[in-house]
């Protein structure tokens, strides 16, 4: 049968949020990457659009296309022959797509949507019988291709004016060099990379939010998803069992072997901030993190110092948006600064209480919601930054009451917790992405955010990815070897 309709893939500016479920690309004639398996792209552009885009280009990071679309084509072909040389299939895999206009304003896009063609079940030689696979894995299952006669294993469509026009994110189009090397625009070989895999089975076709099988047949990757706090996997839950995971933080894990088994390869100890000290009281203990993108990671020996609150609005709040004044840089040298969120970017506070002497920071939410990152760069920023909830906040600050202008008694300690790898559970499986808020196509079918380094497989395109997806730096590939490839 045919997949549901993929939903989209966002950006907006700051951030390149993968909001799509199921992704993927295509290109011209028939031209296949050949090596493990071949990959077809097939334009199904009209003539003089998208692919066939006859504008004027300059060749581009070993991009040799000397028109937008030639150059659009050569990077969804190199997309094609990283993943080619990386799979197994006696049957070529058709991605059909199109560069079209797509939805977007001056700081927000569409970037594209791309997912599985189709879906199936029952198939020849199917390792589980009643279970959806995608098509592409279907048919290297079956031996043959057992998609619908000329239809694409693979489906999607890409914003053609990303970039291009001032009503559609206006300087931050795609980079269409193959060398990773895109500076402040987004590495379409990366997302292509990323959508691809979506399309080849990173993904369930069980509804993530109302848990809903489709006619009640299971999803190959509901074998895997496994509730760590139950113990039962997606195909032994009902659909409220499965719906009320995909919104538990840090609830789901992929028990695949293969994954499981290359996860000490692949990630790095997990940050932590420890909170210690004669006067931390309840407050003492873990913290779980959010790593900033900029200043220097965590590391170990952790950088310590006494806890002491940032204070310059009339709340009692700290935002730390303007250069500190007299009081709050005495309390924060030499020390560890707890600054709000709000009011301005995560650089700009760094930055003003770096210049106030701090040994680090820590920004906590000013809204519920689960623990997250920090986005951001400024080179000049030298000291460790974190984030934490809003909940880890209020229990930080009242056992700051207490305390004079240089000293609190609380010490807090940013370093490495040696024991336990970053975006995994206590078992040393990887987590999937189940934010307590649903995330529309976001949800589940995307590992956690929380993994170092960051995978191309998370729900947003970061900076530091690379063209890789296997060990020793990513965890794609090893997921799809778990269901079947």
């Amino acid at each position: 049968m045919k997949a549901a309709e993929p939903s989209p893939l966002r950006r907006a500016l700051g951030a390149a949020a993968c909001v799509a479920a199921a992704c993927a690309l295509a290109l011209g004639g028939a031209a296949p990457a050949r090596a493990a398996a071949t990959i077809v792209i097939v334009n199904q552009n009209d003539a003089g659009i998208g692919f066939n885009d006859p504008t004027p280009a300059a060749p581009v990071g070993g991009n040799p296309g000397t028109t937008l679309g030639q150059q659009r084509l050569n990077a969804f072909q190199r997309a094609a022959e990283l993943w080619g040389a990386t799979l197994t299939s006696s049957v070529p895999i058709r991605i059909g797509a199109s560069f079209v206009p797509l939805a977007c304003t001056a700081t927000s896009a569409v970037l594209g949507s791309a997912g599985a063609y189709e879906i199936w079940s029952d198939f020849p030689q199917a390792p589980r019988a009643a279970t959806w696979y995608p098509s592409a894995l279907a048919s290297k299952l079956a031996g043959e291709d057992i998609s619908t006669p000329g239809a694409p294993h693979i489906v999607a469509r890409f914003n053609a004016r990303l970039g291009l026009f001032p009503d559609c994110l206006p300087g931050s189009g795609f980079y269409l060099g193959l060398d990773d090397n895109f500076g402040d625009q987004i590495d379409l070989v990366t997302v292509l990379l990323h959508e691809f895999a979506h399309g080849l089975g990173f993904q369930t076709f069980t509804d993530d939010e109302t848990g809903a099988e489709i006619q009640s047949i299971p999803s190959i990757w509901d074998y895997y998803l496994l509730n760590n706090r139950t113990g039962k996997l997606w195909v032994e839950m009902t659909d409220a069992e499965r719906a009320a995971s995909a919104v538990t933080w840090r609830g789901l894990s992929w028990n695949g072997p293969i994954v499981t088994a290359a996860v000490p390869q692949v990630l790095a100890p997990s940050s932590n901030l420890a909170v210690g000290g004669s006067a931390a009281g309840q407050a003492a203990g873990n913290y779980a993190v959010g790593d900033a993108s900029f200043g220097p990671p965590l590391s170990n020996p952790p950088v310590a110092g006494q806890l002491m609150p940032v204070v310059d609005q009339a709340d009692g709040t700290g935002l730390a948006c303007d250069p500190l004044n007299a009081l709050n840089a005495l309390a924060v040298h030499g020390n560890v600064a707890l600054v709000d969120r709000g009011s301005c970017d995560f650089v700009t506070k760094a930055r003003n209480v770096q210049a106030a002497g701090a040994l680090g920071m820590i920004v906590a939410d000013n809204q519920p919601g689960d623990v997250a990152g920090m986005s951001g760069t400024d080179p000049a920023i030298t000291i460790p930054s974190v984030r934490i909830t809003q909940a880890d906040g209020v229990a930080l600050k009242a056992v700051l009451q207490r305390r004079s202008r240089t000293q609190s008694g609380v010490v807090a300690s940013l370093g490495l917790d040696t024991t336990r790898l970053a975006g995994t559970d206590n078992a040393g499986r990887i987590l999937l992405y189940t934010p307590t808020t649903y995330s529309p196509g976001s949800t589940v079918s995307h590992y956690t955010t929380e993994a170092k380094p960051n995978q191309l497989m998370e729900p947003a395109i970061n900076d530091d990815l690379t063209h890789a997806v296997a060990p020793p730096r990513d965890l794609t590939f090893p997921l799809l070897r778990d269901i079947g490839w």
